[in-house]
């Protein structure tokens, strides 16, 4: 047992008020530590091949527990939620929208709406980095995955309902449901969210299915494996209910990470300059003057590598859990069935045996040699085995291709007032409060930019 549990709540106070260091400390005790989340005993894999062990064998450890269980109770029955029985046919049908020829057409989205928002800062503008990077971030999903370029309004009520989903997510794991059902004002105003974002959802297949043309999106997909499914049975296609469960998922876990990545990422090269100068020259080398599209990642190695490294130290996703379906040994001791086992990314991305002063960053660690002598678990970020992220691809490109717009346009400094702790019981690592100024690179002139010296707006 790892030490510090306290009376009721158990290391629940430890993990919410510092994650990163509560993780990080835990390989000290052991290959397989146990913790206490409220009443809850779990089991921590801190060892690479007992990672892989859980993150491969999704039938034993098949997802459940604490959070999965309350996310399918918000979100439903999605290809990220699902029991694993359920999750080969559900990823089957998606997969089709995430293949490279989407992702190349979803690219020319990403940058466009990163350029859009690149173009709106202004030169000594101080910004608010995360809401900034979450709006465009979202706008990306609902236009890549769904053809809707919704308004603004549109945009911030979906923005509005997702955030108090998530905000309230993660602190529900800990809550008995009964507290649940309570008319508090907490949630009622969660319930008000999810009942908002399920309306749009709702919707947004309304429009499609008006339409009843292939617009070359997820919910495009979605549908057609509706239609030609025989009315839907299992072994066909998803069903009215599923569908509409993977567009909620979408929705709420599409933008935020990448929208947390990115914030962390400029924060990083806030401090460490010289990598942002060479992110910027490498912008400028392989984008030129022309818009970025999906086939540039490869060439962009150094922004691909401060990507990775902001991954390791922040990863969005930080804390999941899994649930034995019958008993298994691991790390020399047998977990009963219905034993609770957590998957912290953190754990194993700062180990210092196999990242040499983890607290520093160092984006040469995914330099190809060094990131190859890694073993299998070491960097975790979407997860692993059949159940790795589906949208993991999708998500790296638009990390890269936003990070290389944004730095190879503008400077940013850490402005007074930043507050770069994770935010509290947050779904995702985020930063609380990330304030950049921002300062125009020397470069030719840009439609809808201000000139360096002009007035801010």
């Amino acid at each position: 047992m790892a030490p510090g549990a306290l009376p009721l709540v158990g290391h629940a106070w430890s993990l919410l008020r510092d994650p990163l260091g509560f993780a990080g400390a835990l390989p000290a005790h052991g290959d397989l530590v146990q913790v206490r989340l409220g009443p809850v005993r779990a089991y921590v894999p801190c060892h690479p091949d007992l990672l892989v062990r859980v993150l491969r064998q999704g039938r034993v450890f098949d997802k459940g527990g604490p959070f999965y269980d309350r996310a399918r109770s918000v979100l439903g029955n999605g290809v990220g939620t699902c029991r694993d029985a359920e999750h080969r046919r559900q990823r089957r049908l998606l997969q089709p929208a995430f293949d490279a020829a989407h992702l190349e057409r979803y690219s020319e989205v990403m940058a466009r709406q990163f350029t859009a928002l690149a173009d709106r800062w202004r030169h000594d503008q101080v910004i608010d980095a995360y809401p900034a990077l979450y709006e465009a971030a979202l706008r990306t999903v609902l236009d890549t995955l769904f053809s809707t370029r919704a308004d603004t309004g549109a945009v911030e009520r979906v923005h509005r309902s997702v955030e108090t989903i998530l905000d309230h997510l993660f602190r529900r794991m800990f809550l008995p449901p009964s507290l649940l059902r309570l008319p508090t004002p907490a949630n009622r105003r969660f319930d008000r969210a999810l009942a908002d974002l399920r309306h749009g959802v709702a919707a947004l297949i309304a429009d499609h299915r008006r339409t009843d043309r292939d617009r070359g999106d997820l919910l495009s997909t979605m549908l057609a494996t509706r239609r030609h499914a025989d009315g839907g049975r299992a072994g066909g296609g998803l069903s009215d209910a599923e569908i509409a469960d993977q567009v909620l998922t979408m929705l709420v876990a599409g933008a935020e990470p990448v929208a947390s990545t990115l914030a962390w990422a400029l924060w990083l090269l806030a401090e460490h300059p010289a990598t942002a100068d060479q992110v910027a020259r490498e912008s400028r080398e392989v984008l030129g003057s022309r818009p970025p599209r999906g086939a540039d990642v490869p060439d962009l190695v150094r922004t691909g590598q401060v990507v990775c490294e902001t991954l390791r130290l922040y990863p969005p996703g930080w804390l999941f859990t899994r649930v034995t379906s019958a008993p298994v040994e691991l790390a020399g001791r047998t977990l009963p069935a219905g034993a609770t086992v957590l998957f912290m990314a953190p754990v194993l991305h700062r180990r210092a045996d196999l990242y040499p002063r983890p607290q520093r960053f160092d984006p040469d660690r995914w330099e190809p040699a060094r990131a190859a002598a890694l073993p299998h678990g070491a960097f975790s970020p979407f997860g692993g085995g059949a159940r790795q992220c589906i949208g993991n691809a999708y998500a790296m490109t638009e990390t890269v291709l936003a990070l290389a717009i944004i730095t190879g346009r503008w400077r940013v400094r850490r402005a007074p007032g930043t507050d770069a702790r994770p935010a509290a019981m947050a779904t995702n690592l985020r930063p609380r409060r990330l304030l950049l100024h921002l300062t125009e690179r020397p470069g030719p002139a840009r439609a809808g930019s201000a000139a360096p010296g002009e007035a801010s707006t």
